[in-house]
Protein backbone atom coordinates (compact mmCIF):
# COMPACT_ATOMS: atom_id res chain seq x y z
CA UNK A 1 0.00 0.00 0.00
CA UNK A 2 1.56 3.41 -0.92
CA UNK A 3 2.14 5.75 2.00
CA UNK A 4 -0.33 8.30 0.76
CA UNK A 5 -3.12 5.93 0.74
CA UNK A 6 -1.95 4.32 4.10
CA UNK A 7 -1.84 8.17 5.76
CA UNK A 8 -5.31 8.71 4.15
CA UNK A 9 -6.91 5.83 5.60
CA UNK A 10 -5.20 6.27 9.15
CA UNK A 11 -6.54 9.93 9.28
CA UNK A 12 -9.94 9.00 7.80
CA UNK A 13 -9.76 6.12 10.36
CA UNK A 14 -8.67 8.12 13.18
CA UNK A 15 -11.26 10.86 12.65
CA UNK A 16 -14.22 8.30 12.66
CA UNK A 17 -13.29 7.33 15.64
CA UNK A 18 -12.92 10.73 17.56
CA UNK A 19 -16.74 11.79 15.92
CA UNK A 20 -17.71 7.98 17.49
CA UNK A 21 -16.49 8.85 20.64
CA UNK A 22 -17.98 12.04 21.17
CA UNK A 23 -21.79 11.12 19.67
CA UNK A 24 -21.32 8.54 22.53
CA UNK A 25 -21.14 11.38 25.18
CA UNK A 26 -24.27 12.54 23.53
CA UNK A 27 -26.20 9.09 23.21
CA UNK A 28 -29.04 9.33 24.99
CA UNK A 29 -30.24 5.30 23.92
CA UNK A 30 -27.98 2.99 26.22
CA UNK A 31 -28.23 0.31 23.24
CA UNK A 32 -26.81 3.06 20.69
CA UNK A 33 -23.82 4.14 22.98
CA UNK A 34 -22.66 0.33 23.05
CA UNK A 35 -22.82 -0.17 19.36
CA UNK A 36 -20.63 3.16 18.79
CA UNK A 37 -18.31 1.87 21.57
CA UNK A 38 -17.46 -1.44 19.74
CA UNK A 39 -17.44 -0.04 16.74
CA UNK A 40 -14.43 2.62 18.28
CA UNK A 41 -12.83 -0.95 19.09
CA UNK A 42 -13.51 -2.11 15.73
CA UNK A 43 -11.93 0.53 13.85
CA UNK A 44 -9.15 0.65 16.20
CA UNK A 45 -8.60 -2.76 15.04
CA UNK A 46 -8.74 -2.03 11.42
CA UNK A 47 -6.00 0.45 12.12
CA UNK A 48 -3.61 -1.54 13.86
CA UNK A 49 -4.12 -3.78 11.10
CA UNK A 50 -3.07 -0.96 8.49
CA UNK A 51 -0.16 -0.51 10.76
CA UNK A 52 0.75 -3.92 10.26
CA UNK A 53 0.47 -5.08 13.75
CA UNK A 54 -1.62 -8.18 13.19
CA UNK A 55 -0.91 -9.49 16.90
CA UNK A 56 -2.64 -5.95 18.46
CA UNK A 57 -4.96 -5.99 15.92
CA UNK A 58 -6.36 -9.48 16.48
CA UNK A 59 -6.33 -9.12 20.71
CA UNK A 60 -8.15 -5.75 20.31
CA UNK A 61 -11.03 -7.38 17.63
CA UNK A 62 -11.31 -9.89 20.25
CA UNK A 63 -11.14 -8.09 23.13
CA UNK A 64 -12.21 -4.73 22.86
CA UNK A 65 -14.97 -5.26 19.84
CA UNK A 66 -16.70 -8.50 20.73
CA UNK A 67 -15.91 -9.40 24.35
CA UNK A 68 -16.47 -5.34 25.79
CA UNK A 69 -19.04 -5.38 23.92
CA UNK A 70 -21.06 -8.58 25.09
CA UNK A 71 -19.88 -7.45 28.90
CA UNK A 72 -21.38 -3.92 28.31
CA UNK A 73 -24.61 -5.92 26.78
CA UNK A 74 -24.72 -8.49 29.55
CA UNK A 75 -24.31 -5.14 32.03
CA UNK A 76 -27.21 -4.14 30.52
CA UNK A 77 -29.60 -6.81 30.53
CA UNK A 78 -28.80 -7.09 34.42
CA UNK A 79 -29.42 -3.26 35.32
CA UNK A 80 -32.38 -3.79 33.34
CA UNK A 81 -32.50 -1.50 29.51
CA UNK A 82 -34.53 0.60 28.43
CA UNK A 83 -38.03 -0.29 27.12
Amino acid sequence: MSPLLMTIAAVSLGVMMLLAAVAVLFMRELLSAIILTGFISLSASVLFLLMDATDVAVTEASIGAVLATLIFLWGRGKIGGEE
